[in-house]
């Protein structure tokens, strides 16, 4: 998912505590993956109910928003909307990767290779229409904001940051840094332990922060050097250079100060990426396109209508579904001088 970025810059450890009353833009998209890939039964099959129906991404949002809601966070999801034209070839590209991993898995599984199959099955998550839209009723009726980008949800994410309409970002994505979050929070969603791939083992997953100002001042780069360096890598909107990745890219716009001196000076580059996708990229990153029509409040959980959808239409448990909606309730009561959501 975008430019892996992650070596450049320097994650901080952090914790829950350190959003307290804070406003989080969580990149829903980018959760929504997420819950699919990982909230998987032992063999890869994700979670579903008695009509065969996934429910994974609903347990993980239920579930981890409430650890937000109960540590005092306030989480607003934002949506993707449409994607770029030249978003095409990567969305294809995923597709068939996603293809390739489900025979993967169905032969694995063939074998009673258990380990390889949940592997195999956590790459072929998808994110519906039906699965957008049965996240948003569920957090309607959790009462909990989200807003609709019109195009890359990470960057009505990271212009929200910007506005101080919200703290940081939630992601995985470091794409969020090309479009300008002043922080980045990756792990805030992801369950405290992971197995690690290929071994009967686990390791502890903690939250971490990334700062773009401080990071750029370091690497000596600006923002526009930094998109520069993610297009010569190769972004979900352009292919890249073969064999730069992110510490040579870094070098080479420190060395020659952008794209075009950087491709210039490349030998044996036989064809180089079209002047006009390469304005078309910059723009996607450092002018996106976003929105600021949108309102963030936070209401009252509705119990019945999440009973309906999580217990009624999907058969989660009752009594599991009661116990987590206490969380948001003792959150509430927890804020004595101001109320977290603002109830209404």
């Amino acid at each position: 998912m975008g430019v892996d970025l992650g070596e450049l810059f320097t994650k901080e450890p952090c914790g829950f505590d350190d959003f307290k009353d804070q406003i989080i833009a969580i990149d829903a998209y980018n959760v929504l993956h997420q819950f699919l890939s990982i909230i998987r039964q032992r063999d890869g099959t994700p979670l579903k109910d008695a009509q065969g129906r996934i429910t994974s991404h609903l347990s993980g949002l239920l579930y981890r928003t409430a650890n937000l809601v109960n540590a005092r966070i306030r989480p607003v999801y934002v949506f993707d909307g449409k994607p770029h034209l030249l978003k095409a070839r990567t969305i294809q590209q995923r597709r068939e990767r996603k293809e390739q991993a489900e025979k993967d898995w169905k032969e694995a599984l063939e074998k009673g290779d258990l380990e390889t199959a949940r592997s195999k099955a956590q790459q072929t998550s998808r994110v519906t229409s039906e699965i957008v839209d049965q996240s948003k009723q569920l957090l309607d009726a959790l009462g909990i904001p989200y807003i609709q980008a019109p195009s890359e949800g990470e960057a009505q994410a990271s212009c929200m940051v910007k506005k101080g309409d919200a703290y940081a970002v939630g992601s995985q994505d470091f794409d969020c840094l090309l479009f300008g979050t002043p922080l980045l929070v990756r792990h805030l969603t992801s369950s405290e332990k992971r197995k690690l791939p290929n071994k009967q083992a686990y390791t502890t997953i903690h939250p971490e922060c990334i700062q773009l100002l401080p990071g750029l001042k370091k690497l000596g780069i600006s923002q526009e050097q930094l998109v520069d360096i993610a297009i010569l890598i190769g972004t979900d909107f352009n292919e890249g250079i073969r064999g730069y990745g992110p510490k040579k890219s870094l070098q080479l716009i420190q060395k020659t100060g952008n794209l075009e001196n950087a491709l210039n000076t490349i030998p044996d580059l036989t064809q180089k990426p079209p002047s006009e996708e390469i304005d078309i990229v910059r723009r996607i990153f450092l002018q996106p396109e976003v929105t600021e029509d949108y309102e963030i409040s936070w209401l009252k959980p509705d119990p019945s209508k999440v009973f309906s959808i999580m217990c009624d239409e999907h058969q989660f448990s009752r009594e599991r579904v009661t116990s987590v909606l206490e969380n948001y309730s003792s959150a509430q009561q927890s804020t004595k001088q101001k109320n977290l959501f603002d109830f209404r």
